[in-house]
């Protein structure tokens, strides 16, 4: 099923990179990058390392957190096999 509303083509266009593993890659360097940068700065920059912890995990274990929003599986294999058959 396609849809041609271009707000769901872009969300899912979007979804599928980030189930990538370019996806999964940037969402992991962001999220060092975020751990180290509050690492650096310390004090109120632990909320960033709490923050950077969010894509780093999900970007190691393969889990897109956003697929809900384009009615997608959490699981990356799970939703590239659904992508596929759209």
């Amino acid at each position: 099923m396609t849809t041609t509303n271009p707000k769901e083509q872009f969300l899912m266009a979007f979804l599928t990179f980030m189930s990538s593993i370019a996806g999964r890659a940037t969402r992991v360097i962001a999220g060092l990058a975020f751990i180290v940068v509050g690492l650096v700065l310390g004090g109120f920059g632990y909320v960033l390392v709490v923050l950077g912890l969010v894509p780093f995990v999900a970007g190691a274990f393969d889990v897109c957190l956003l697929a809900p929003l384009g009615h997608m599986p959490f699981a990356g294999k799970a939703f590239r096999e659904a992508a596929s058959q759209r």
